[in-house]
């Protein structure tokens, strides 16, 4: 039996691995003050060309969500993001226990576009009664999104004029950001992020750490966002042990070697599916791979492989979706190819 239910069922990177086990029993100060964090700082601003951005390594996704989220908004405020929006979506309503609206719009694969939210916010304004209302403040996009699609360069960029135009803020989660990076269809860099974005941040728990994320953002944007991330209970104490697996990731550009060898193994399923007559839901180039199924495949599927099952269709085919990470290993794919 295959699994490939999940990008982050493994541990983590082996180099990692070894760089906390040599470092065990050193003593170094804690909360992110420590050398490795100073090293890791520095070496994810050289990666994104900026020099002068603020750099704040929290524990979680939901975490990292909420925390920027809340940091950045006042309490009238709200973050628009796509329907199928990671905050709308898949965090149990974190962003509203923190007293924020998420403004919903339809997506298409999982995007929304710089034209979107221009409407949005022209019909927002249009409202005699948009006193009354929750104040758009914020877009949430994600790289790559739930669906595994990208954003381009040109998207992007007209998004970062939208949000300067009625004065939001642009945040992007990067949980996978590695896998769309690594992606052969991506224009943007992490430079072209750390250029648009008011805040981004890059993944290490689903792209080969052991847990963490870490967040970029423009300096000053928001005036002790330390002493409110530890508020939010996303200050790790031993703040090393994310240092210790940044700068190993940003070392040799293990960070995208990694996600480009998951990339890699899902091109390899995509085309083994496609070639054996089943029907892709989308095309992602990404790590994830989204396979409509009817009964007798789905049958199939299941004596294969675990995956995550994502919608049941109206005439009752199921999508789901499986994922390749850094630690898949080419024999696996093999394998489940050979079942299929």
């Amino acid at each position: 039996m295959q699994h490939f239910d999940s990008d982050y069922m493994e541990g983590m990177h082996p180099a990692i691995l070894e760089a906390l086990v040599r470092t065990n029993m050193q003593k170094t100060t804690g909360y992110g003050l420590d050398e490795y964090c100073v090293a890791a700082r520095e070496a994810i601003r050289k990666a994104c060309a900026a020099p002068d951005a603020e750099v704040h390594f929290l524990v979680g996704g939901t975490q990292t969500n909420s925390t920027v989220i809340r940091a950045l908004l006042r309490p009238h405020e709200g973050v628009v993001a796509a329907a199928t929006g990671h905050i709308a979506v898949h965090e149990s309503g974190a962003i509203e226990a923190g007293g924020h609206k998420v403004l919903t719009l339809p997506h298409k694969e999982g995007k929304i576009s710089a034209a979107q939210v221009d409407e949005y916010l022209k019909w927002f304004y249009a409202d005699e009664s948009f006193e009354h209302m929750v104040f758009p403040a914020m877009v949430y996009l994600s790289l790559p999104t739930e669906y595994g699609t990208l954003y381009s360069l040109a998207e992007l960029e007209a998004m970062a004029e939208v949000c300067r135009m009625w004065k939001l803020k642009l945040f992007v989660d990067g949980a996978r950001l590695g896998y769309g990076l690594a992606a052969a269809e991506c224009d943007v860099t992490l430079a072209d992020l750390a250029r648009l974005c008011d805040v981004f941040y890059i993944g290490g728990t689903k792209c080969g750490a052991m847990f963490g994320e870490a967040v970029v953002m423009r300096k000053g944007l928001v005036p002790h966002f330390f002493t409110i991330v530890k508020q939010q209970g996303a200050l790790l104490a031993k703040g090393r042990m994310l240092g210790i697996q940044f700068l190993t990731l940003f070392t040799d550009n293990l960070y995208l070697d990694i996600a480009r060898h998951a990339v890699e193994q899902a091109a390899r399923l995509k085309r083994a599916f496609i070639e054996r007559g089943y029907e892709l839901y989308f095309d992602s180039p990404t790590n994830q791979v989204f396979v409509t199924l009817n009964a007798e495949q789905e049958k199939r599927l299941r004596a294969a492989t675990t995956f995550t099952e994502w919608e049941r269709l109206a005439d009752d085919r199921l999508v789901v979706r499986l994922a390749t990470s850094w630690a898949t290993k080419p024999e696996n794919v093999d394998k489940l190819i050979a079942e299929l």
